[in-house]
């Protein structure tokens, strides 16, 4: 008897899962996956991909999952294993997704008025550390490894310089980073960058830590700048259904022009903007890691 209610249970739990995988996706048992990655603190992250969810299901009438996996690589990965259908992922981030599993970039965003952006490098005033030069031996806090401004970029200027520091982390965010050199668990730390307001208030990685750090202008400066780099991405996995994907891009460049929109896209990434994309405008990125003697292929491996 226990056999054959066992084997009913079985069948029961066959015939769910395949009820669910048959369902069309953006239901309500199969909502599209919308991924985030965890450049900012999670939470927040969390709270402004659902508002955006929020926005997308009452306007195209689909359902959506929200994710922000602990690590650049997850969300990456997640892209090609179908666990993520949309992912909004950083510059090189998007590069990987593209080269390893044929992800498309659809949006890029806009802020201050620009589609790019720099990565810095950043240390305590009151430290002797005035020039990127002087991190030759320091320790440095990166943010991810997939990171194009709080990694690849400064860690390939380094290398082309021959700066060589004493040691170096990965704190998993830029405000983290920051951080990190805030509280001199770091000597340096690498984050991105973007141009001061109308108003001359700074808008880089510092600000996020404004509300509980209100001297971090004060006690952090700016070091080095990096290349320009394009803007991070609003990213679909291969083979996400066309007419899914107008909906949705759609949807999205409305919703960043309404005063909800603004505010709910500042809260995530500091966007401003989201401009239509192509995979061409990110070619200028694989050739100046070429330059630098880095090739995508091989830093995947």
């Amino acid at each position: 008897m226990k056999k054959i209610m066992l084997f009913g249970l079985a069948v029961v739990l066959l015939f769910s899962v395949s009820c669910v995988n048959k369902a069309p996706l953006g239901s309500k048992k199969n909502p599209i996956k919308m991924y985030f990655v965890p450049s900012m603190e999670a939470n927040k992250v969390v709270t402004s991909g659902e508002a955006i969810a929020g926005y997308l299901q009452e306007q195209t009438g689909l359902y959506f999952k929200v994710a922000v996996p602990t690590s650049y690589a997850a969300v990456i990965e997640a892209m090609g294993t179908g666990e993520a259908d949309i992912a909004w992922l950083a510059t090189f981030a998007y590069i990987l997704a593209n080269e390893k599993f044929g992800a498309e970039v659809k949006l890029s965003t806009v802020r201050n008025g620009l589609d790019k952006y720099r990565g810095q490098f950043v240390a305590r005033k009151d430290s002797k550390i005035k020039s990127i030069e002087d991190i030759q031996g320091k320790v440095i806090a990166f943010t991810d490894a997939a990171s194009t401004s709080g990694f690849i970029y400064p860690s390939a200027i380094l290398q082309s310089k021959g700066i060589k520091p004493k040691d170096y982390f990965f704190a998993g965010g830029h405000p983290q980073a920051i951080l990190a050199v805030y509280s001199k668990r770091a000597d340096v730390a690498c984050t991105y960058w973007s141009p001061p307001d109308a108003e001359g208030i700074p808008q880089d990685a510092r600000l996020k830590l404004i509300d509980t750090h209100a001297d971090v202008l004060d006690v952090i400066d700016i070091i080095g700048f990096s290349d320009w780099i394009p803007n991070d991405t609003v990213t679909m996995r291969k083979d996400f259904p066309q007419e899914l994907q107008d909906k949705i891009i759609e949807a999205l460049l409305v919703f960043v022009g309404t005063q909800e929109g603004r505010k709910v896209m500042k809260e995530l990434y500091d966007i401003d903007g989201l401009v239509v994309a192509s995979d061409a405008d990110y070619d200028v990125v694989r050739e100046t890691l070429k330059t630098l003697g880095k090739n995508p292929a091989e830093l995947l491996k």
